[in-house]
């Protein structure tokens, strides 16, 4: 890729996709979606390559989520085309893939970033990361499918908590519920989720595709058991983007001030 928003890397049969916006904490903007979004479609395409590791630049931020700046300039966070669009938030989050994916957590993943992490199959994490929903603190919700898979992927409960209070979860309170499968120092963070790609890759490429697609139920590029709660997402979505406060929140990120609820 010429934009360098998104940097890829092969190496063997993996694929790496590195989202490179360290200075916005690499926030999701369009250019996100399509570079994310684009690199699976690759993999998913290239028989050679049989497992795809995503991780952020830098030693802070995975993935901040949606770029709350931009938004509150009115730009557009998803691509002008339509089949670039169906690939849902940062062109992963309802974009299933044969190949394994492993998030190589390097930093915080909140919102959006912490939606690409629920998406991912196999979660490495440093041992400063942490992971979180807030988008109730900026008058938003998890619409990029947050607010239903942290409650299948963690104890219900425990998930209404996090969800609810917006509050950030530590790698290692993560990795107790199984929501990360390890938590080790920065340093060793790639070196660990490369050895698990490398493991995987050496096993049959058709029975590893396979298995992923009857595990998570993935026909024809679509996770069916989905179709209902993305529905559900969007009604809920369609509403609340026409409130007062889904306005009031990015506005109020933007300017570093409080918010002024008005639950209108």
């Amino acid at each position: 890729m010429t934009d360098t928003t998104i940097l890829t890397e092969r190496r063997g049969h993996i694929l790496i996709v590195t989202i490179n916006r360290p200075e916005a904490r690499n926030a999701v903007n369009a250019a996100v979606h399509v570079g994310i979004g684009t690199a699976l479609e690759t993999a998913d395409n290239d028989p050679d390559i049989r497992a795809v590791i995503i991780t952020g630049a830098g030693d802070k931020s995975f993935c901040a989520g949606a770029d709350l700046v931009a938004l509150s300039r009115g730009e557009s966070l998803q691509p002008d085309d339509p089949a670039q669009q169906a690939w849902g938030f940062a062109g992963m989050v309802s974009h299933p893939i044969s190949k394994p994916v492993i998030a190589a957590v390097n930093g915080f993943a909140f919102g959006g970033g912490c939606e690409i992490v629920l998406m991912s199959d196999i979660v490495v994490a440093a041992t400063e990361a942490q992971f979180g929903l807030p988008e109730v603190k900026v008058g938003l919700f998890a619409a990029a499918g947050g607010a239903f898979r942290l409650a299948q992927q963690l104890p219900r409960k425990l998930a209404m908590e996090y969800m609810l209070t917006g509050d950030p979860i530590p790698a290692a309170r993560a990795a107790e519920f199984g929501l990360v499968n390890h938590v080790v120092p920065l340093a060793d963070l790639m070196p660990t989720a490369i050895a698990l790609a490398e493991k995987i890759a050496a096993n049959a490429p058709l029975s590893v595709q396979a298995s992923k697609r009857v595990a998570l139920g993935i026909d024809q590029g679509r996770i069916a058991a989905e179709a209902p709660y993305w529905e559900h997402n969007a009604r809920e979505r369609a509403v609340l983007m026409r409130s007062e406060d889904a306005r009031e929140g990015p506005l109020a990120f933007a300017q570093k001030r409080k918010p002024e609820w008005k639950a209108r």
